[in-house]
């Protein structure tokens, strides 16, 4: 496995950091330490339990936030757009009135990842719910909804970069519980 060219994954953050990540992959250990750090998987497989996931949370946190008229994974996300998760919002012109619904989509990359992982992308795009630009109100929102929020999000690029260096799947159904 090597460092690969593009997608960078890390890209923004500090020498003394990805370096180590890279330093990880290329003596292919950083599977390794990934899967200690974070041993489970999630059982959150369908768009149903991912709504009800998605809901829980908003509701704990931003009660008074616009609901999501639709939450799903999908598998098209990270390949097409390269991002991990979408919210959007859609205007729908219904009889004579302008209807205005929300969105979130989540890369089927998180069907098969530590809750962790899940819970960082889910909060990511919940926050989007009220704030629409990446500024400092949004990634405090999204602290407050999850204390390690930015340590989760460099460990899910951290992993996206082992991926993208031809690591395999580390939290798929089939290895669950299998030694490494």
């Amino acid at each position: 496995m090597s460092k690969p060219t593009s997608p960078n994954y890390l890209a923004g953050y500090p020498a003394h950091l990805t370096d180590s990540v890279w330093q990880l992959i290329e003596q292919g250990q950083l599977g390794k330490v990934l899967r200690h750090k974070y041993p489970d998987g999630h059982e959150i497989r369908t768009d149903t339990t991912l709504y009800d996931y998605v809901q829980e949370i908003k509701s704990s946190y931003m009660r008074n936030a616009p609901q999501p008229s639709k939450v799903a994974f999908d598998g098209k996300l990270q390949m097409l757009q390269n991002a991990l998760g979408i919210h959007s919002r859609i205007a729908r012109v219904q009889g004579g009135k302008l209807k205005s619904k929300r969105e979130i989509h989540v890369a089927s990359l998180f069907r098969e990842t530590p809750p962790e992982f899940l819970r960082m992308i889910v909060v990511h795009e919940i926050a989007h719910l009220k704030e629409p630009d990446h500024n400092k109100a949004f990634y405090q929102l999204c602290q407050h909804m999850e204390a390690d929020y930015f340590q989760l999000e460099f460990d899910l690029r951290a992993y996206l970069c082992y991926l993208a260096s031809g690591g395999p799947p580390l939290w798929q159904t089939e290895t669950f519980g299998r030694p490494e």
